[in-house]
C-alpha cells in the first residue's frame, strides 16, 4: 500500500476499511475478492473515473497486496488517486477478462476460492459467463454486499464529507428559489440549481436536480425538458449535492402563486412525517418501523395524496445511473434491519398526486447518532410562495377560482384552526 496524504481520507481510513473487508473474507471463506462496483472500487481505494462502462476491478487477496485491472487510459487514475501500487491494464483491443484470470493466476489464486459481485451493474452477464469457462481451476462464489457491509456505517470523516456535500445542496435550492417565477423554464430553474451547486463546491452528482412544474409533477424521476412555469402553478425541486462522490439530497416545493388550503394540508403533513420519523430514529429502530412512521401519516390525508415509494433510503457514495444506496438498505416495509449509528438517509415522505394532479415534496438527509439522528441540513421546510412572482402574459388561461382552494398560508391556517374547534374546513 502507497503511502501517501492526499486522498479524501487519511491513509488510515483506507487502512481500516481494508482490513474490515478481509475479516469479512476470512469469515466467509474466501481467498480473495473481485470488487467491480465504481462505488465500491472508490470506497476502498478512492479511485474513480466517468469510464466505468469499461470493465475494472480490484482484487484483494486475503493476504498480500491488492491489485487492479482497468482499460489502459484509467490506469492513469490508479496512480493519480489511489494507494494501489499494482496494475494490470489491457488495451482497447485486448480482453479484459483474460487479463482479470491471467492476473489471477500470476499472483498464485488459479486454484482459490474467489468472490466476486455477481449483482454488479459493471460486470455484465456475458463477461462472468466468460471468466466461469477460463477461470477452471478455483471455485468463484458471490460475494455480493461484502463491501457494502463496511459502506452501510459512515465513519466520523465520512460525515464531515457528507456535509459538505449538503452545503452544495443547500446552495442550489435557494437558488432554485430565486430563479423560480411565471415566465422562466424549468431549464433555466436547473441550470440556476447546477451553477449555485458547484460554485459552492459541489462536484457532479450522480444525477442532476429534478425540476418539474404543474402537470408534469406526476411523471415519476422527470426533470427539465423546457417547459415554461405558469402563474398559478407549483415547481417541484429535488436536488443531490456532490463532494467527493458522496451525497445528500433534498426536496422541497415552490409555488408560483398563494398556497392553496389542499397544498398546505400536503406541506404540514409532510413535515410531520419528517418531524415523527426523526424523533424515533435511533440504533435499534427496524427500518420498516421508521417506513410505518411515515406511510402511516402520509396515508392519512385528505387531499388525494398517496406515498408510492419506499419513505427513505441509505445515501452516500454514487456515481450514475443514481445517488442513493438503497439496494444497501431502505426503509421500506417488511425489512427487518436495524438502524445503527453512521447510518445515512435520505427521509422522502413525499405526496404524489395532491387533488389529483400535483405531486410535492418536503425531504431530508439524516445521519444516525448515538441516542437519535441529526439532519444535514439547515434550510426551512416550508414551501416557497412567491404570490408576486407571475409575469405578464404567462397567466394561467383559466385561473383557480378564489375560494377556499386559493387561500393564502394565513387564511388556510386559519381555516383549519376553524375546522380543528367544530368550524367549517
Amino acid at each position: 500500500m502507497r503511502q501517501r496524504d492526499d486522498m479524501t481520507f487519511p491513509i488510515e481510513e483506507y487502512e481500516r476499511r481494508l482490513a474490515d473487508l478481509r475479516q469479512r473474507m476470512e469469515y466467509r471463506l474466501l481467498d480473495a475478492v473481485v470488487i467491480t462496483d465504481p462505488e465500491n472500487l472508490m470506497y476502498l481505494t478512492d479511485y474513480q473515473t466517468t469510464g466505468y462502462s469499461f470493465f475494472q476491478a480490484l482484487v484483494v487477496p486475503l493476504e498480500g497486496e491488492p491489485f487492479m485491472i482497468t482499460r489502459n487510459m484509467e490506469e492513469s487514475n490508479i496512480h493519480a488517486r489511489t494507494w494501489v501500487e499494482l496494475t494490470r491494464p489491457y488495451p482497447d483491443t485486448g480482453d479484459a477478462i483474460q487479463m482479470l484470470v491471467q492476473s489471477l493466476r500470476e499472483f498464485g489464486l488459479e486454484n482459490k476460492s474467489i468472490g466476486y459481485e455477481r449483482n454488479s451493474y459493471f460486470f455484465p452477464a456475458y463477461h462472468q459467463d466468460y471468466i466461469h469457462t477460463t477461470f477452471t481451476d478455483g471455485q468463484l462464489l458471490d460475494c455480493f454486499g461484502i463491501v457494502e457491509a463496511g459502506r452501510i456505517r459512515k465513519s466520523k470523516a465520512e460525515i464531515e464529507i457528507m456535509k459538505r456535500a449538503a452545503l452544495a445542496t443547500e446552495e442550489g435550492m435557494k437558488a432554485g428559489y430565486e430563479v423560480i417565477k411565471a415566465g422562466v423554464t424549468e431549464n433555466e430553474i436547473g441550470a440556476a440549481i447546477s451553477a449555485a451547486m458547484f460554485r459552492a463546491g459541489g462536484e457532479p452528482p450522480a444525477v442532476m436536480p429534478y425540476v418539474t412544474s404543474g402537470p408534469r409533477s406526476m411523471i415519476g424521476h422527470a426533470t427539465w425538458e423546457g417547459r415554461t412555469v405558469q402563474d398559478g402553478e407549483h415547481v417541484f425541486l429535488e436536488v443531490g449535492g456532490c463532494y467527493r462522490r458522496y451525497h445528500t439530497a433534498m426536496m422541497r416545493t415552490v409555488i408560483v402563486g398563494e398556497l392553496s388550503e389542499s397544498m398546505y394540508k400536503a406541506q404540514e403533513r409532510m413535515k410531520m412525517a419528517l418531524n415523527e420519523v426523526k424523533r424515533a430514529m435511533r440504533p435499534g429502530l427496524t427500518v420498516s418501523d421508521a417506513d410505518n412512521i411515515v406511510r402511516k401519516i402520509i396515508t392519512e390525508n385528505d387531499v388525494g395524496a398517496r406515498l408510492i415509494t419506499r419513505s427513505g433510503y441509505s445515501i452516500g457514495i454514487a456515481f450514475p445511473p443514481s445517488w442513493d444506496e438503497g439496494y444497501i438498505i431502505s426503509l421500506k416495509q417488511g425489512e427487518s434491519a436495524v438502524l445503527e449509528e453512521g447510518m445515512t438517509f435520505h427521509i422522502i415522505p413525499w405526496m404524489w398526486g395532491v387533488d389529483g394532479d400535483k405531486t410535492c415534496g418536503i425531504s431530508d438527509t439524516v445521519y444516525i447518532t448515538e441516542n437519535g439522528c441529526k439532519s444535514f441540513f439547515e434550510l426551512d421546510e416550508d414551501f416557497v410562495c412567491k404570490p408576486d412572482a407571475a409575469v405578464e402574459g404567462y397567466r394561467n388561461t383559466e385561473p383557480t377560482p378564489i375560494t377556499k382552494s386559493t387561500k393564502s398560508k394565513a387564511s388556510a391556517k386559519g381555516a383549519e384552526a376553524q375546522s380543528s374547534s367544530g368550524g367549517e374546513a
